[in-house]
């Protein structure tokens, strides 16, 4: 196992110093192409310390709040442009952190820049409206106040993204914050955080804690002090914090992933729909919870649909992400990995037939890493576990239908509802589609994968709670409206 210098462990970050746990205790991060190689080391953070940052976020609140919504947002310009300087240093650690290839982490860190440029626009936006008064000599408006102390649970597919996706909001709306990333993506998450720090926020507005879920994320949803808490990750922790937080009387949001479906009519593009398929279902290993998962076409183009999407996936090179040319990296950890495999040996189990992939790839430089090829599986019928449950990995289901009418009854038979795509070249399929399936996120002749900053990004049934998130959707969750009413 390689050793690493000092410099190499990440420190908590409360009321702004950087401080070592009181546990005296680190978790190592290990680079999932080369798993005897650790990353960096993080802090397995007490309950005492995770105390300290919350007091800390609770005690600067108010003189946060008094700044004022357009120095707040000054704050955000100063975070963009420190992140683009080191845009390189933090894409290359995420890389070699979870895996995604070194193409995909600058463009989710570049991502990063963005939505704090957006934020940082909300700092001149308007917070409130005038409402027409039943009195006429009274004045009536509304403005908008912050929660208070907001806590940030983050997972480890896009480290850099979706914390500042919350982070930003929270804070150029008023909120102190405490940000608890997933331990296998902190390193990077503690690189986000540097940039915060340099950008000089006051004391205690940005706390950076990190420690298992069950020690940190449980004291965390629980501490009296807490106000709101927003989380990304799986169905089952999501339900604990919804029920945490629903004890507390407390807001939250939860964003906990989808089996998207993507439907091919008989009159689609093929080659444009098999483009789409594959980027959607194996960019970042499929570890989005966007990605797709279930691909469901209908029968009189079945054959020759699977016929290009098994060509154009066998195409695909997986390897170390900071390798040039490498389309696929690992999946992100030995737990993942073993889920994927899982799932591949269920699906056999159950009766799919698996078309191409879903070998373990081994020899040479992938001895090292947690590889696994895309795997696509056909014969799938709709209530097998590999066309209900989340997978997370580069595993497609194929299911075939006779017609639209079943094509949505069939995507539409899921938990989730987080995602879903049609590709097909009939107005009237496209209408059809958006008005019955269940998913919060429609798209129309293009992947399932694709959230842009600037629009609500959120699903249906299982797969999210609460407010919206992103774009101005994202001031429902970290405000409340205050209801003004003035008379002379």
């Amino acid at each position: 196992m390689k050793t690493l210098s000092k410099e190499k462990i990440c420190k908590n970050y409360i009321n702004n110093e950087w401080v070592a746990s009181e546990s005296q205790e680190t978790i190592e991060s290990f680079d999932p192409a080369r798993k005897g190689t650790i990353v960096g080391y993080v802090q397995d953070s007490t309950a005492s310390d995770l105390d300290k940052a919350i007091q800390s976020a609770h005690l600067a609140k108010k003189t946060w709040r008094k700044i004022g919504q357009a120095e707040r947002g000054q704050f955000l310009y100063k975070v963009a442009n420190l992140l683009e300087g080191k845009l390189d240093e933090i894409a290359e650690t995420m890389t070699r952190e979870m895996g995604k290839t070194l193409h995909e982490s600058k463009g989710e860190t570049s991502r990063g820049i963005a939505i704090l440029r957006y934020y940082a626009g909300e700092g001149i936006r308007k917070e409130g409206d005038v409402i027409p008064s039943s009195d006429k000599d009274a004045l009536m408006f509304t403005k908008r106040a912050p929660l208070g102390v907001v806590g940030v649970i983050t997972p480890w597919n896009f480290p850099a993204a979706i914390p500042i996706w919350k982070i930003a909001p929270a804070l150029v709306y008023g909120n102190t914050v405490v940000f608890k990333p997933a331990t296998e993506a902190a390193v990077t998450a503690a690189k986000i955080v540097e940039c915060f720090a340099e950008a000089g926020l006051p004391d205690g507005v940005l706390n950076f804690i990190t420690g298992s879920g069950s020690v940190i994320g449980q004291e965390l949803i629980d501490h009296p002090l807490l106000n709101a808490v927003t989380f990304t990750g799986s169905e089952a922790v999501g339900e604990g914090v919804a029920k945490a937080a629903t004890e507390r009387g407390i807001k939250f949001q939860l964003e906990m992933g989808g089996k998207n479906p993507v439907i091919i009519t008989k009159d689609a593009d093929i080659a444009r729909a098999v483009e789409g398929v594959i980027s959607g279902a194996f960019r970042s290993t499929g570890q989005k919870c966007t990605a797709t998962s279930r691909v469901i076409v209908e029968s009189s183009i079945y054959d020759a649909f699977v016929k290009k999407l098994v060509e154009e996936t066998e195409k695909i090179t997986v390897g170390n992400g900071l390798i040039e040319g490498v389309w696929m990296g690992p999946c992100a950890s030995e737990r993942q990995f073993n889920t994927v495999r899982e799932y591949i040996e269920l699906g056999k189990k159950e009766g799919a037939a698996l078309i191409t992939g879903g070998k373990t790839i081994t020899g040479e430089e992938h001895e090292e890493g947690f590889y696994v090829r895309p795997a696509i599986f056909g014969g799938v019928k709709p209530d097998m576990k590999i066309a209900q449950e989340e997978i997370f990995g580069p595993v497609i289901a194929l299911l075939r239908v006779n017609d639209l009418e079943e094509a949505i009854k069939v995507a539409n038979d899921t938990r989730y509802g987080l995602s879903a795509s049609i590709y097909t070249s009939n107005i009237s399929a496209v209408l059809e589609f958006i008005d019955e399936i269940d998913a919060g996120l429609v798209r129309i002749n293009a992947e399932s994968a694709g959230v842009e900053l600037q629009a609500p990004f959120g699903g249906m049934k299982a797969s999210s709670s609460g407010a919206r998130e992103q774009g101005q959707a994202a001031k429902e969750f970290y405000t409340a409206i205050k209801t003004i009413f003035i008379k002379g």
